[in-house]
């Protein structure tokens, strides 16, 4: 089983690249972030075309939202709320074999790594927090994916020195994202197949006139999996080409293959 993770940054504006990827790479699953559409505009027709038949959305005009797309049934399970604001940043299901899967859509935080003078960070952080409290219970084999909007590792990002006071690789996020990986024991499978410190990014900037000639990025989005489903994945890779697509999202899709 191929399971996919990308935040589009608009699926309607970039449903072409979407269908593009699907059609190349074929996963059984595609689990999308920051789709930016209500359910009832979701253009869910291109995928049933696709053999994608069972979409699963918790959308959001203009701002957020998650779906996950699936070739393989799969039965709705839950919907977190755990920006404590209805924001549409979480949807989970569980797998024919009951394997949960998790899609999440972090926060970005804002631009000041400060909670007194930015609340959004500490919406941020607090969010995490929220996850972590709901992984030391968790008791179901599961797959957490998505934009987590952090980057772990001093090699996960283009200069660990230029980017610590930067949302997103700041030592207060990473001790946060790592506690929440101890809460579960989570295994990071885009570091267990490209270990550290090779590299391995998955979100370039619009900003950069040229992303490829100064290859500032970044490692925001993550495939983590309890040890016993960790066990069953075979392969993980970041789809960097599709950086250079037409109209692409700042992101790339990650892909890991399960022999379940």
């Amino acid at each position: 089983m191929k399971i996919a993770s990308w935040n589009i940054n608009s699926v309607r504006f970039r449903i072409e690249i979407v269908e593009q990827f699907l059609r190349e790479e074929m996963p059984h699953i595609l689990c999308l972030q920051e789709t930016k559409v209500i359910d009832g505009d979701f253009p869910e027709a291109p995928f049933r075309a696709l053999g994608y038949e069972h979409v699963i959305k918790h959308g959001q005009r203009m701002h957020h939202g998650v779906a996950i797309i699936s070739r393989v049934p799969v039965a709705e399970d839950d919907r977190f709320d755990w920006q404590a604001n209805q924001e549409a940043r979480h949807v989970g299901v569980r797998l024919p074999n009951g394997v949960r899967l998790e899609n999440v859509y972090v926060p970005a935080g804002g631009d000041v790594p400060n909670r007194e003078v930015n609340p959004k960070f500490g919406q941020k952080l607090d969010f995490v927090e929220r996850m972590t409290r709901w992984s030391e219970t968790l008791e179901v084999p599961s797959i957490l994916t998505g934009d987590f909007n952090i980057a772990p590792l001093e090699c996960d990002v283009w200069s660990h020195k230029q980017l610590l006071d930067v949302v997103s690789h700041t030592p207060i996020e990473v001790e946060a994202l790592g506690r929440l990986q101890a809460a579960h024991d989570w295994v990071d499978l885009g570091r267990r197949f490209v270990p550290a410190p090779e590299r391995c990014f998955t979100w370039w900037s619009y900003r950069s006139k040229d992303w490829t000639a100064n290859d500032r990025g970044r490692r925001l989005d993550h495939m983590w999996a309890s040890r016993e489903v960790a066990d069953k994945a075979t392969s993980h890779k970041v789809c960097e080409p599709c950086r250079s697509w037409l109209k692409p999202s700042d992101h790339v899709p990650i892909i890991t293959e399960f022999d379940f």
